[in-house]
């Protein structure tokens, strides 16, 4: 039976890719965004099988109302696809409270909105999928991503522990962690970054290397939906989805260097226990 997908930031990058790879496997997609109209030529290329919502996930007003609506009309929501997002640039000490809490806002309060929506619907039927579109940057961070890494490790944090409380439901949760895919995250139009004071030296190399990355990013997003849609119908699907074979070096090497250094201090941190 074909599935209905719920997917925010629909209108390009992985949202895009994602929606016309459910369609292309039969499926309806409602696509979300904050300019639906970015959605139709999509809408008239696959008439009856996608559909354009109008939705800002920061709105934590309109967010049940508008799950409500979907499954009045098509009887459920099978995969819900947390996708919205962008980038920030900025050294921690640079970073405002404002843009680190409107980062939190667009990637982990308002993709929590929407997983406490869909639930009591995908509960009751016992089925389910929640996607939660993290980066490489939800299992390490570097300088001048640190806001932008602080939602992704948050997200995936919530994520891991939902995944533990649903499964009893038969409803499956994906966290995918891209590395650079060739999207419009890079955007300069889009990607937020603090003030440059110029202090912090690595900062300024990564402001350098998002701003020329833009379109030349080694990922397809059409093979990364590929495999996410793969992932979802496997009879073990996995928790975590490493993508891009720099975002699966990159996630290995961290897993590597972490291993190394609780190992270096394991005798001494067992070690901390009270004298028997």
């Amino acid at each position: 039976m074909s599935k209905v997908w719920l997917v925010t930031g629909a209108s390009s990058g992985f949202g895009r890719a994602i929606t016309e790879a459910a369609v292309a496997a039969g499926d309806l997609v409602i696509g979300a965004a904050r300019r639906p109209e970015a959605l139709e030529d999509l809408v008239a290329a696959h008439p009856g099988r996608v559909e354009a919502l109008r939705l800002d996930v920061t709105d934590g007003a309109v967010i049940e109302a508008a799950v409500a609506d979907v499954v009045a009309r098509h009887g459920r929501i099978d995969v819900l696809v947390n996708n919205a997002g962008r980038t920030h640039v900025g050294a921690v000490e640079e970073t405002t409270e404002r843009e680190l809490r409107d980062l939190f806002e667009l990637h982990v309060f308002g993709p929590t909105a929407l997983v406490r929506a869909v639930l009591p619907h995908m509960r009751e039927r016992r089925s389910g999928a929640i996607v939660q579109m993290s980066s490489m940057g939800g299992q390490m961070s570097f300088a001048g991503f640190g806001a932008y890494s602080a939602t992704k490790f948050a997200l995936e944090g919530l994520s891991e522990a939902l995944a533990d409380e649903v499964a009893e439901y038969g409803i499956k949760v994906l966290i995918v962690e891209p590395g650079a895919f060739r999207t419009s995250l890079f955007d300069t139009g889009r990607a937020g970054a603090s003030p440059d004071s110029g202090v912090y030296t690595k900062v300024g190399e990564t402001r350098g290397f998002v701003s020329g990355a833009d379109g030349s990013q080694p990922g397809d997003p059409a093979k990364a939906a590929a495999v996410i849609l793969a992932a979802l119908e496997a009879e073990r699907p996995p928790l975590r989805l490493p993508l891009g074979d720099d975002g699966v070096t990159a996630v290995l090497d961290h897993l590597d260097q972490v291993r190394a250094e609780i190992t270096e201090w394991e005798k001494r941190t067992r070690a901390t226990g009270f004298d028997a």
